[in-house]
């Protein structure tokens, strides 16, 4: 259960977008790993959250799902301003909101709440985004979704078991993204939504 007091205190998107680029001013990036690598990789994630805006399509398919929702949810996200996956995946979360009254996107930082990640762990691990879907009323949650598309996921385990490096996860994990255009996210929100979005 997430604590009704979290899911008030979280961010909105905006709130998000804003503190990423404040603590980028700064030098700095959210969590607790603070060097230059994440700092990179943090300038680079907010550039691609900016572009995705201007350039990502929703599935029509997807649409007509969101329009048959009926309910209220709160689509609660833990991220981190220097994770590749969440600036791949959040645009569409909050394009997806944004058409969506019924759908409320609400977001934490990952370091800031390890009782709570460590709730939705991925093969044991803190991997994020995880996209926690939760009914509005009674905060019942309906399906959790995350880190990754699930066809991404399976490529990257194979590579982690034939002991790829991080820079090759890297790179297949970005020719992914980016050859698949969100297309992926969608069919799986599409299933999600249709068979726990009532």
């Amino acid at each position: 259960m997430i604590p009704s007091n979290i899911i008030g205190d979280a961010m909105s998107f905006e709130t998000y977008e804003q503190l990423l680029e404040t603590l980028l001013s700064q030098g700095k990036t959210t969590g607790t790993t603070q060097n230059d690598e994440f700092l990179n990789y943090a300038k680079v994630n907010l550039q691609r959250m900016h572009r995705l805006h201007k350039t990502l399509v929703l599935n029509p398919d997807l649409l007509q799902a969101l329009t048959a929702i009926k309910g209220e949810y709160i689509w609660f996200v833990i991220t981190e301003g220097w994770c590749g996956d969440a600036s791949q995946n959040l645009p569409y979360l909050q394009a997806i909101a944004k058409v969506c009254p019924k759908i409320n996107l609400r977001l934490i930082l990952r370091d800031e709440h390890p009782d709570i990640i460590d709730q939705y762990l991925t093969d044991g691990g803190r991997a994020i985004p995880k996209l926690i879907c939760l009914k509005k009323e009674g905060l019942h949650e309906c399906f959790v979704w995350g880190p990754r598309p699930l066809a991404l996921q399976t490529v990257v385990l194979e590579l982690k078991h034939k002991g790829g490096t991080k820079e090759e996860k890297g790179l297949v994990t970005q020719k992914w993204y980016n050859a698949n255009a969100g297309q992926e996210l969608q069919k799986e929100l599409i299933s999600l939504i249709k068979s726990h979005m009532p």
